[in-house]
C-alpha cells in the first residue's frame, strides 16, 4: 500500500453519515475531507449545494464565488454569502491564508489557467480540496478509440461543442502538475462511474482507467 493510501485509510469519510442523503457523492466526499468549524470558500460554488451541506454537517464560516448571476442569486436565496467572480482572475486579490480550506469542486477543467488557480488557492488557504471528471476513465477512451469522437458520459454530459470544459485532464495529468508546482497529496479518493470509492492500495494506473471522478486534499510542502 502507498503512503498516500495508508493516509487515506486513517481519514477518508470521517463524518459522511450526518450529511442528507439527497447530497452527491463527491460532495459528500469533499463534506469529510473538511474539518469542522473551519472557514472555507468554495470558488465555483454554483447554486450552493456543497456549501449548504459543508454549513449543515460541517458547522463552517463559508464563503462562495461563482461566476454565474443565476448561481449567485440561487446561494443567496439559500441564506448563503456567495459573490460573482472569477476563478481565473478574482482569487489573486484574496490575502494570504484567508482561509483553511479553498475548494474546488468540479470546476478545474472550466478555468483558463489551471496551474495558477491551483497556486492562488494554496496561497491563499492552508489547504485545497480538488474534484474533477477523469478524462483517462476507460469509457472516455472507449470513445475516442473506438467512436472516434469527442466522449459524452454521466459526468462530461456536454458535446463538444458548448461545453464549458476547456482543460480536460486525468488523474495522472492531475498528479504531475502537483508535483511540478510542489504540492503534498494529504489524501484523495477516486469514485467509479456507480459513484463507489475505488480500493485504497490500487495502484494510480487503475484509478486513472477506472476512476470516473477523483477528489484530492492538498496542502502546502513547506
Amino acid at each position: 500500500m502507498s503512503t498516500l493510501a495508508r493516509e487515506n485509510a486513517n481519514g477518508i469519510g470521517t463524518g459522511l453519515s450526518t450529511a442528507p442523503g439527497s447530497a452527491r457523492v463527491d460532495l459528500l466526499v469533499v463534506a469529510g475531507m473538511i474539518a469542522h468549524g473551519a472557514k472555507v470558500l468554495d470558488v465555483g460554488c454554483g447554486d450552493g449545494e456543497l456549501l449548504r451541506l459543508l454549513t449543515e454537517t460541517r458547522g463552517v464560516d463559508g464563503r462562495g464565488i461563482e461566476l454565474s448571476r443565476e448561481g449567485v442569486n440561487q446561494c443567496v436565496a439559500k441564506g448563503l454569502a456567495v459573490i460573482q467572480g472569477d476563478a481565473d482572475t478574482d482569487l489573486a486579490d484574496y490575502p494570504d491564508d484567508a482561509f483553511d480550506y479553498v475548494i474546488l469542486s468540479q470546476t478545474l477543467q472550466a478555468t483558463r489557467q489551471p496551474r495558477v488557480v491551483l497556486e492562488h488557492m494554496l496561497r491563499i488557504g492552508r489547504h485545497a480540496v480538488v474534484s474533477f471528471p477523469n478524462f483517462g476513465h476507460w469509457q472516455v477512451r472507449f470513445q475516442l478509440l473506438l467512436a472516434g469522437h469527442m466522449p459524452q458520459t454521466d459526468i462530461l454530459p456536454y458535446s463538444w461543442y458548448d461545453t464549458p470544459n476547456i482543460h480536460h485532464c486525468t488523474i495522472k495529468d492531475f498528479r504531475q502538475l502537483c508535483t511540478e508546482i510542489g504540492v503534498r497529496m494529504q489524501k484523495a479518493v477516486a469514485l467509479n462511474a456507480w459513484g463507489g470509492p475505488l480500493r485504497l492500495n490500487a495502484p494510480w494506473w487503475f484509478w486513472n482507467l477506472f476512476g470516473e471522478q477523483a477528489v484530492f486534499l492538498l496542502g502546502r510542502k513547506n
